[in-house]
């Protein structure tokens, strides 16, 4: 799809929501460039610029990044796209970044992918890995052949930490006392769109609708 004009989104959703496949499916399908704030956290941390030393020793001593200084790396990836259409993962988080966005950017839409909690602690408790391999095998839709063991080397398959039921719990949880005042944020301004569901596959049909409904040229004006 061709758009007609400059379009800027935000895609937000707990781990586990589906929110990376259903954000490039939206890039496939409507071409914004896809941005996701870890992959640009790790890229600067890797090339060890002057925020990446910042936000390394912030992680070191486990305190979470300054909201200003992941203000400015976001910020300054997105000034190098200045006549982009994008849609960002993982930023803002925070009240404050929220307005540190808008202060540069005018965001059109904010897309919430809302999955219950239980849906989502039952999809991340049910992977196990192969860690050499990197295989990930779900034991409710994509089952190892012999229970506990990779379908390929027969060796054996490890929960990781991220997926044990205590910390699915505790992410969750995290998530939402963090975000829940962006989602009022943007509420209040009026762009704030939720889908709700449980499976990916039948949010996403609802997704693609709004956002040819919001990207249809009539009426638009080229920004």
């Amino acid at each position: 799809m061709v758009l007609q004009r400059i379009f800027r989104a935000v895609i937000m959703g707990p781990p586990g929501s589906g929110k990376g496949t259903v954000s490039a499916r939206i890039t496939q399908t409507f071409g914004l460039k896809h941005i996701s704030s870890g992959d640009i956290l790790r890229a600067n941390i890797n090339a060890q610029t002057e925020l990446g030393l910042l936000m390394k020793s912030s992680i070191d001593q486990g305190q979470l990044v300054p909201d200003d200084v992941m203000s400015r790396l976001i910020l300054s990836d997105l000034r190098a796209m200045d006549q982009s259409s994008w849609l960002i993962d993982g930023f803002p988080r925070t009240v404050s970044q929220s307005e540190a966005l808008d202060d540069a950017y005018n965001v059109d839409t904010v897309i919430n992918l809302n999955v219950p909690f239980q849906t989502i602690k039952q999809r991340l408790t049910s992977r196990w890995t192969h860690f050499p391999s990197g295989r990930v095998y779900n034991i409710d839709f994509n089952p190892p052949k012999v229970s506990g063991f990779d379908d390929v080397t027969g060796e054996p398959l490890v929960q990781r930490d991220d997926d044990m039921p205590e910390t699915v719990t505790r992410r969750l949880k995290a998530y939402q006392t963090q975000t829940e005042p962006v989602l009022e944020y943007y509420r209040s301004k009026g762009v704030l769109e939720i889908f709700s569901g449980t499976e990916t596959n039948k949010i996403w049909p609802h997704v693609e609708a709004f956002l040819h409904r919001k990207l249809s040229p009539v009426k638009q004006k080229v920004a």
